[in-house]
C-alpha cells in the first residue's frame, strides 16, 4: 500500500513539474519587449505566430441583439496586436469596441498621441447598447506604441454620456452668405437645409474610362440646419489615405464628432476614404470646422487614377 502511495505522489510531482515547465516555456516565448507592453497596458494577451495580441474585451457591457443576450465572445472582444516589421520596428493594428459616447474622446486621445484611426463603423443592427468598432494603426518601437495607445484604451468604460440640450425654438435664420464665405464655396438652399458640396476633381478619377466626379459621389459636403445661434451640421469628406489623419485632427480640434470612416467604392484609383461627421453649435463655428477639414485636402501632388 505504501508503495502505491509513493508511486502516486511521484506521478503527481512529475505532472506538476511538467505543467510548470510548460507554463514557463510559454512565458519565455513572449519576447521581453512584448512582456513590457502587457505590463504597461495592464492587459492580458498571448503571443502566437509572431504576433502579440492584447485583449480589450467589453465584458463590462451587457449587450442584447433583438432580445438575445450576446456575451462578449459573440463579437465584443476588442484587441490591439503587434508584430515585427522587416527593420525590427513594430507594426500595431487593432479593433476597439466602443459605446457611441466613447468614440470621439477615444479618437481624440489616439490622434493626440500619434496613433492613426483607419476605420469606424458598426457590426450589428438592433444592438442595445449600440456599439461601434474603431480600427487603429501605429508604427514604432513596442514600448512607444504601448505608451501612445494607452491614453485611448484607458478611456474605454470611463466616459460619461453628455447631457443633450433641446433644440432652440428661436433665433436668427441661417445666413447662407456668411457660411459660404467661411467655407470658401457656395451652396444650395433646399427648404430649411443649406448644403455646400465640393468635388474632388483634383483626383482625376476614372472608372472604365468614365470620369468619376462630384455628381458620381466623389465629393465633400456639409449640410446646415437650425439657426445662426444653434445649428447642426452633418457631412461627408472624401480623402486620400494620407489625408485621413489630418482631416480627423481638424474636425476634432474644431469640436465636430466623427461618426463613420469607411470606403464608398472598390477598385478606385487612387484609393479614397470617406468620413462622416456631425456637430452642433453656432453656425459660423460649425462652418469654420468644415473649412478646416477642407483645408487639409489636396495639399499633395494631384493623384490621377488610371482607367479601369
Amino acid at each position: 500500500m505504501l508503495c502505491f502511495i509513493r508511486k502516486g505522489m511521484l506521478l503527481l510531482f512529475v505532472g506538476v513539474c511538467l505543467t510548470l515547465s510548460g507554463a514557463s516555456a510559454f512565458a519565455q516565448e513572449v519576447p521581453g519587449d512584448y512582456q513590457e507592453v502587457l505590463k504597461s497596458l495592464d492587459r492580458k494577451g498571448d503571443f502566437k505566430a509572431g504576433v502579440l495580441k492584447v485583449n480589450i474585451p467589453r465584458s463590462d457591457l451587457k449587450i442584447t441583439i433583438q432580445g438575445f443576450s450576446t456575451p462578449t465572445p459573440f463579437g465584443f472582444g476588442g484587441w490591439v496586436a503587434l508584430t515585427k516589421a522587416a527593420d525590427g520596428s513594430d507594426v500595431m493594428m487593432g479593433d476597439l469596441v466602443l459605446l457611441q459616447e466613447e468614440v470621439n474622446p477615444v479618437l481624440s486621445a489616439l490622434l493626440e498621441n500619434g496613433i492613426d484611426v483607419t476605420a469606424l463603423h458598426n457590426h450589428f443592427f438592433w444592438d442595445d447598447p449600440h456599439v461601434f468598432y474603431m480600427h487603429v494603426h501605429g508604427m514604432g518601437k513596442a514600448a512607444d506604441l504601448a505608451r501612445r495607445v494607452k491614453p485611448g484604451l484607458d478611456l474605454i468604460g470611463h466616459v460619461k454620456p453628455e447631457a443633450v440640450a433641446p433644440a432652440s425654438s428661436g433665433g436668427t435664420a441661417l445666413d447662407a452668405a456668411k457660411l459660404a464665405k467661411i467655407a470658401g464655396h457656395e451652396g444650395e438652399q433646399t427648404g430649411a437645409v443649406y448644403k455646400i458640396t465640393v468635388g474632388r476633381d483634383d483626383l482625376g478619377m476614372k472608372e472604365h474610362g468614365a470620369t468619376i466626379n462630384a455628381r458620381m459621389g466623389l465629393n465633400t459636403w456639409a449640410a446646415f440646419v437650425g439657426t445662426q445661434e444653434d445649428a447642426a451640421i452633418a457631412g461627408d469628406v472624401a480623402m486620400l489615405e494620407d489625408e485621413v489623419t489630418p482631416v480627423l485632427k481638424a474636425l476634432r480640434t474644431n469640436g465636430l464628432d466623427v461618426v463613420a470612416i469607411h470606403h464608398h467604392m472598390t477598385g478606385d484609383r487612387p484609393v479614397v476614404i470617406f468620413l462622416h461627421y456631425w456637430g452642433r453649435g453656432p453656425a459660423e463655428k460649425l462652418a469654420g470646422g468644415f473649412r478646416a477639414a477642407l483645408d487639409e485636402l489636396g495639399k499633395g501632388a494631384p493623384a490621377h487614377g488610371g482607367a479601369h
